[in-house]
């Protein structure tokens, strides 16, 4: 394969998605386990529900830093181990405090993920790639969302309730173990070798493993377009300045919009919604799986298309899909005709996989330049965790006052004004590379 090296490069680093989803999503199935064996109120019960989510927005909030300071790829390796101190941690914990401070952990590793590995594959990958080789984070996050469903399932089922939801939590320090290592193999990015680290050299022989079609003046001129695009250290660093508004405000808003459609409530909390419809547990677990898979299975579909029709395409297919599954779950807890909820949900998910869900990450990681690529990516993923932190700890108080039909009508509505600010704002990025990015958002030279 002609790309064999880029590929495998890019789904190392994907695999931090996967270890995001896992571990973002396992809670659900020991979060009702945990409500009553620690006997948790509803504010308590939020606090451990939401704890790694925190830990996300901080890690969100500071990743630009060591991905700035010490590299792509040595944050990469360093995200593995918080994920396994996490899970481990988590497996054991005798008490709230406890398992609160070890989900955090793992928020951290998280937060950071969703800053390190979508740049890192963006800062990699050709312009003609790089909706593809991006998404695989994003396609590899619903694949640990599904095994972490898939796991759940599987563990309630055949081991005793006070045992398994340790068990569901735990299991993740192996592919967490195995990711480290993995990174282990993987080259620094060549922009950053270029741009932050000063070797010119090193940066060019990773861009020619790359792209070995290159000739030796193509490859040049690339590695010149690539360390013109840095300009001053001192000046082109700043990052809340109005040369930057275009790239913040789409940043700020695509991870906004990305959790006002419920999504991170849904998921977190699936086997709940599943049983307002009246399923049973067991019924409730093994439909959360049924959203693994429709969010795998359209996923899929969303890297296919991203390439080819492109993001703000997607974005337009998402936001009217969004508001016709959403308007229908309202609608059906509102008649009280709960057997088609799970289908809305379904059709919930297949909307969010193909079209917010796929764009986000790719998107966020080519909007801004170079030199502020890492801080940009910092503030989407944010931005994305602080709302999703937000709406899961005060989910279960929501629950508790407000039906289900006005739940669901509420997001709907945010959605209607997703699909406005897309076709009010949102610039197509699909084939411009990275260096080209900054003429096309109209942001200035230093």
């Amino acid at each position: 394969m002609k790309h064999q090296r880029l590929f495998f490069w890019s789904a190392t680093a994907a695999l931090a998605g996967f270890l995001f989803g896992f571990d973002a999503i396992v809670i659900s199935g020991a979060e009702q386990k945990i409500e009553s064996i620690w006997d948790l109120g509803p504010g308590m019960h939020g606090l451990c529900m939401s704890a790694a989510l925190w830990g996300t927005v901080l890690g969100s909030l500071l990743g630009g830093w060591p991905t700035e300071r010490f590299g792509r790829r040595k944050t990469l390796i360093w995200i593995g181990v918080l994920y396994f101190v996490s899970a481990v941690g988590s497996a054991v914990a005798p008490e709230t405090y406890f398992f609160m401070v070890a989900r955090f952990i793992g928020g951290l590793g998280v937060g950071i993920a969703t800053v390190a590995s979508p740049l890192y594959i963006s800062e990699l990958s050709p312009a003609r790639l790089r909706g593809r080789l991006a998404g695989m984070f994003q396609f590899n996050i619903v694949f640990g969302i599904l095994i972490a469903f898939l796991s759940n399932y599987l563990l309630g089922r055949y081991l005793d309730e006070d045992v398994a939801w340790r068990w569901m939590l735990g299991v993740e320090a192996i592919p967490a173990f195995l990711y480290s290592v993995l990174c282990l193999s993987i080259p620094e990015s060549p922009r950053w070798l270029i741009v932050h680290g000063g070797r010119r050299e090193q940066g060019t022989e990773v861009f020619r493993q790359i792209n070995p079609d290159l000739s030796a003046s193509q490859l040049a001129e690339l590695v010149d377009s690539v360390a013109a695009s840095a300009g001053d250290r001192a000046t082109a660093a700043r990052f809340f300045t109005w040369r930057l508004k275009t790239p913040i405000l789409l940043a700020f808003f695509i991870a906004f919009f990305n959790q006002l459609s419920g999504i991170g409530a849904i998921l977190f909390f699936a086997p709940r919604i599943f049983e307002w419809t009246g399923l049973g547990k067991s019924a409730a677990l093994l439909q959360s799986v049924g959203i693994g898979v429709t969010n795998l299975a359209f996923t899929y579909v969303g890297l296919w298309l991203i390439d080819k029709l492109g993001r703000r395409s997607l974005l337009y297919i998402g936001s009217v899909a969004y508001i016709v599954s959403l308007g229908a779950c309202a609608w059906a807890f509102h008649v009280d005709y709960l057997n088609i909820v799970p289908w809305c949900i379904f059709a919930f998910i297949a909307a969010h996989a193909v079209g917010q869900g796929t764009v986000i990450w790719v998107f966020i990681s080519e909007i801004f330049p170079n030199r502020n690529r890492a801080a940009g990516q910092a503030l989407g993923s944010f931005t994305h965790w602080f709302f999703c932190a937000a709406l899961t700890l005060a989910f279960p108080k929501v629950f508790a006052v407000l039906s289900p039909a006005s739940i669901f009508g509420f997001f709907c509505l945010m959605m209607v004004l997703q699909l406005l600010w897309v076709r009010l704002m949102v610039p197509e990025t699909q084939g411009v590379s990275l260096e080209e990015m900054q003429h096309k958002l109209r942001i200035r030279p230093e």
